[in-house]
């Protein structure tokens, strides 16, 4: 599919992705959004909390919303196109990944950037308990590489699932790694790992036998961590195989749901393999946006409506009438 040409248009002052990036993460609010929990077990027998809002008449249409990394059903990011969408007749369900909503899982395991099966599982749910007939999906950043590896590398996708967003996905986590390791990159990356840790400090004390006093000690980046904990609970040789098998590049060739991605160009955390040119004029069902600005899920409007929520709903909207013209 030809690569879409952008119309966002940054205000000035955001242009600097850094500055979009901070701004939209810890200053951004969204108010007027009401949520409701649900608790669903998973097919391993852990849990998932779902923090659902509805719109105002009954709908057949949900938008699945996955948080990134660290993040929960709340953060703005999430609440922001839930309220959107609501305010257009589709109900949306904001995805906790497990550990995430407050209370910890219930395993020595939790989530990582390939988890397609706790997505699969919300999925059923929406079709079999909900009724869903119109099911949408959006990842950001982590969640978007779940959600891109779930199209991508699961044959079965029901019919249901009508259509994607991907929003600053790291679609090749081993150059992503690299860059978040970098000094422009220190304090994202900081606050990350201090999240982490604090986390696996709590499994620790519950599990014991799985992780020593030691290899705590020894986690001083993210790339420590992924090699001590992310890879090793989730059963993966170590980090450089955690990030092969998980890197969602590679599935993006069988991708047969309409998809939009969107990386911004000035993106600190995205490596030039996050930006699949070949890959989207090679699948006619791969939508590639490529902003100049926006930088880590930035996407800055006036309204408090961030350009990619829009063009969500547009892109969906647009499904919903012709699966054949350019979107």
């Amino acid at each position: 599919m030809p690569i879409v040409e952008s119309t966002f248009k940054s205000p000035f002052l955001f242009k600097n992705g850094f500055l979009a990036t901070v701004y939209s993460g810890l200053f951004r609010k969204v108010k007027g959004l009401t949520q409701e929990r649900e608790r669903i077990d998973t097919r391993d027998n852990d849990f998932l909390d779902l923090d659902w809002s509805y719109a105002n008449d009954n709908s057949n249409a949900v938008i699945i919303l996955l948080h990134g990394l660290e993040g929960h059903g709340q953060r703005p990011y999430i609440t922001g196109p839930a309220k959107l969408f609501n305010q257009n007749s589709i109900d949306a369900v904001a995805v906790n990944f497990r550990g995430c909503s407050g209370e910890d899982n219930r395993f020595y395991n939790s989530y990582h950037s390939g988890a397609i099966n706790d997505l699969d599982d919300v999925v059923q749910h929406c079709i079999k308990q909900k009724g869903y007939s119109k099911i949408y999906i959006k990842g950001i950043s982590l969640g978007g590489n779940i959600t891109l590896k779930y199209l991508g590398e699961k044959r079965d996708i029901p019919s249901q699932v009508k259509a994607a967003i991907a929003v600053s996905v790291p679609v090749h986590l081993i150059s992503s790694s690299v860059e978040l390791h970098k000094l422009k990159n220190k304090a994202f990356a900081n606050r990350f790992l201090r999240h982490l840790l604090d986390k696996l400090k709590k499994k620790a004390e519950r599990f014991p036998d799985k992780i020593t006093h030691e290899s705590l000690k020894s986690i001083k980046t993210l790339r420590d961590f992924d090699e001590v904990y992310t890879s090793k609970a989730h059963g993966f040789k170590n980090a450089q195989d955690y990030y092969e098998q998980c890197s969602s590049l590679q599935f993006l060739k069988h991708i047969n749901t309409p998809t939009l991605l969107i990386n911004a160009l000035n993106d600190s955390f995205l490596t030039p393999e996050c930006f699949p040119i070949k890959e989207a004029k090679e699948n006619e069902n791969i939508y590639l946006e490529m902003p100049e600005h926006g930088g880590h899920v930035g996407f800055i409007q006036k309204g408090n409506i961030y350009y990619n929520e829009k063009r969500a709903f547009d892109f969906i909207k647009k499904i919903n009438l012709t699966s054949t013209q350019s979107l």
